[in-house]
């Protein structure tokens, strides 16, 4: 198999790198990233370990350009942000180029996009896409297709992020972090999209190894894409929280100033700073839960899911099984399309390899019920 990794010399899109350079049947991977000095850095440091690694210069906003660097490949997998921005022109630059494509773009409004102007081609051509296949979304969706295939009846999903500032990533993250607590984002209520203001709801939820955080309604897409593939399910919602320092951008977000790209910018700027208080240590660990509710029989039952991990780890490690699961075709559907994951990404196979590349998943805050797929 040959993975050509968008984004892939970035904090994300390397940890998938990674992964794929040592996995079996993988035979040649591509780092393409618009730095490619640190893309040079990266793949000498992998030479020998496996797969053969080189690297390609890219420009997102050249067509041609993305279309040549991805043809002949087996799958494009995508890191490479802001997502708002590349997403559908990746999308639409893998399709031509015959490539099936895999990403963790995690904007709403991006997947409506991709799902809106590129479905039909995907379809006409036969090219699967996946996108939103990080940790939220991603390894999230996956974990609501698994509570679906446990339960009669999937009736109310909720997602809960704990990001805490230090968690790295760096400035893109911080500005993509402004980016979905700024202006309206899609929920799902009642059985029906309804759109409410970023960071306008709060509450306090209870994390492994953390306790409570106070988090806020954001913009990821699994309130987007969840009840497209459940349709009976009657609540989807996303809450986000970074614990200590989370005002210092909570309140310019209600006040609207991250609709500006110049507060952006000098936020991001600022945010950057706090992160690297602590340049030396390791990036701060996060976690996630995912709760839902429905009926099992004549009961009505409650499941949880959960853990704490680094981002880069979790996300990376999601991106890089889910290209795999495409490449193999290991999926719920064989039809060319574009996807959420919970749409084609079979959950057992996809929660197994992650434990297997460890990271943890438990059935109960105190961590000590792991999640057995056997």
């Amino acid at each position: 198999m040959k993975i050509i990794v968008l984004g892939g010399a970035g904090d994300m899109g390397s940890r998938a790198v990674e992964d794929l350079a040592t996995t079996e049947d993988v035979e040649q991977v591509t780092i393409a990233d618009g730095d490619l000095a640190q893309a040079d850095r990266l793949a000498s440091r992998l030479q020998g370990k496996g797969a053969a690694v080189d690297t390609i210069l890219v420009d997102a906003d050249n067509h041609r350009g993305l279309v040549q660097a991805m043809h002949g490949y087996d799958v494009a997998a995508s890191a490479l942000g802001p997502f708002h921005r590349f997403e559908n022109k990746l999308v639409h630059a893998a399709i031509e180029a015959g490539v099936d494509y895999v990403s963790i773009c995690d904007e709403w409004e991006a997947v409506e996009a991709v799902m809106g102007e590129a479905s039909q081609a995907a379809q006409d051509t036969g090219r699967i896409v996946v996108t939103g296949m990080g940790a939220s979304p991603g390894l999230t969706n996956v974990g609501v297709r698994f509570f679906d295939d446990q339960m009669d009846h999937l009736r109310r999903v909720e997602i809960s992020c704990y990001q805490p500032l230090d968690a790295g990533g760096g400035e893109a993250v911080l500005k993509h972090m402004m980016y979905i607590m700024s202006g309206e984002v899609a929920s799902w209520r009642r059985g029906e999209q309804v759109m409410i203001p970023a960071c306008s709801e709060t509450r306090v939820v209870d994390f492994p190894q953390f306790g409570p955080i106070q988090l806020w309604n954001m913009g990821h897409s699994e309130p987007y894409t969840v009840p497209r593939y459940f349709p009976d399910i009657e609540e989807v919602s996303f809450f986000m929280g970074f614990g200590k320092g989370a005002n210092l951008f909570v309140k310019p977000a209600q006040w609207g100033w991250f609709q500006s790209h110049r507060w952006v910018d000098r936020f991001a700027a600022a945010l950057t700073a706090v992160e690297q208080l602590t340049p030396n240590g390791p990036p701060g660990l996060g976690a996630l839960r995912i709760d839902a509710w429905g009926q099992q029989g004549d009961d009505e039952v409650h499941r949880m899911l959960c853990g704490s991990g680094g981002m880069r780890e979790v996300t990376g490690l999601s991106l890089s099984i889910g290209a795999l699961m495409v490449g193999r075709r290991e999926l719920l559907t064989d039809q060319g399309g574009v996807y959420a994951p919970e749409a084609c990404i079979r959950p057992v196979p996809f929660i197994q390899a992650m434990i297997e590349k460890g990271v943890s998943v438990y059935e109960d805050l105190a961590e000590q019920r792991p999640l057995s797929v056997d």
